[in-house]
């Protein structure tokens, strides 16, 4: 079958667009997050495609004073790519690699925005991901990422909030490959030891540059992948990939979410230390990440929406996979800088150096 995606010249097998290469488990992802200057208003939005499975879904969320509002959205595909629209939930490239938008219109939750993105870095290419569990090839997959600022509008409750890029910055990410997506395998899998997943993900902003740090670890503390980059904004220079990554992080009693982390890293001429100060957390649960119902992928008909409201001091620590608002303070030979970010975590499992030994006990 033909789409519009076959017009492009973006084929990678024989085969029309849109027919994936052989895996039930191929995906291919946006996600976006925005933030005020005082890190008290937050947004995020999510599309994921699922050529094998033919379904695509989005979801946006937003939080206004202490309550993350949530609208998501799963369609049948059809087919077709490139009809990047699930419902009240709308995603277009302007330019590529420069300027996207993003529109949320849920008259029956009062859930509002149309907000375009404009970078102020290259987008960066992360280190390929690539994991097995037991015989089964769990991730393999290419990601990009790049920060810029926030203009235009979101609306809840009636109430409309100018998003001004002097003031809305952050971050958004593309990833494509293969990751579990959809119903999970009811195949046993004998060789797998159990499941365990440490992630930290923390692109930050800083007045001339961002810097970039993720990593995943085994059980032990060793890290399969792990990556830190500086990227000066447009016309400042050439990206400079960093060494000697070093990152820990103290917990919230109770939970597996940091009450502070520090990262240190250094380029061949300077040492850079950064202190993460987490505020309060977004629960990415809210736009699809391990949703009790909503899962990435999952088949829900021809449309449906989902709308959901969370108070954040009610939500409980079970709930792993979150992005920490946070103050940060980047030390280096030019002196002390602040600047604004958020850390991703999603630690689940076994983790030595955080004293975890089960699926899911918690810090003292």
């Amino acid at each position: 079958m033909l789409s519009k995606g076959d017009d492009y010249p973006i084929h990678q097998t024989p085969e029309p667009v849109a027919y994936v290469a052989g895996n039930r488990n191929f995906y291919d992802r946006y996600f976006f997050n925005g933030y005020d200057a005082d890190g008290e208003k937050f947004f995020a939005f999510a599309l994921g495609v699922y050529p094998y499975l033919d379904v695509m879904d989005a979801a946006f969320s937003l939080v206004i004073d202490g309550v993350q509002h949530n609208v998501l959205a799963s369609k049948v595909m059809g087919l077709e790519r490139l009809g990047l629209d699930i419902g009240p939930l709308h995603l277009e490239v302007l330019e590529p690699l420069k300027s996207l938008r993003i529109r949320c219109d849920d008259e029956e939750s009062g859930v509002k925005a149309d907000l375009t993105f404009s970078a102020f870095i290259p987008a960066h290419e992360e280190p390929r991901f690539t994991r097995r569990s037991g015989s089964q090839l769990m991730m393999d997959v290419t990601r990009m990422m790049q920060n810029g600022t926030w203009a235009g509008w979101v609306e809840v409750e009636g109430t409309r909030h100018l998003v001004e890029p002097a003031r809305f910055q952050g971050t958004r990410d593309r990833s494509w490959g293969i990751r579990t997506v959809g119903a999970p395998d009811v195949q046993p899998n004998p060789a797998a030891t159990g499941f365990q997943f440490f992630w930290i993900w923390a692109p930050m902003n800083f007045k001339e540059f961002s810097i970039h740090y993720f990593v995943n670890q085994d059980e032990h503390g060793a890290a399969w992948n792990e990556n830190g980059v500086l990227v000066p904004k447009f016309g400042g220079g050439e990206e400079v990939t960093l060494h000697g990554l070093e990152y820990e992080q103290a917990y919230q009693s109770g939970t597996r979410h940091a009450r502070e982390a520090t990262i240190r890293m250094a380029s061949k001429t300077d040492h850079y230390e950064i202190k993460l100060q987490p505020k309060w957390s977004f629960y990415m649960k809210g736009i699809g990440y391990g949703h009790a119902s909503f899962r990435h992928g999952s088949y829900h008909g021809e449309l449906d929406v989902l709308r959901e409201r969370y108070v954040l001091s009610e939500v409980g620590p079970e709930n792993l996979h979150i992005q920490a608002m946070c103050d940060i303070e980047l030390t280096s030979s030019r002196g002390t800088e602040r600047g604004q970010g958020v850390l991703e975590q999603l630690v689940i499992g076994p983790h030595a150096p955080s004293g975890f030994s089960e699926v899911m006990d918690f810090a003292p």
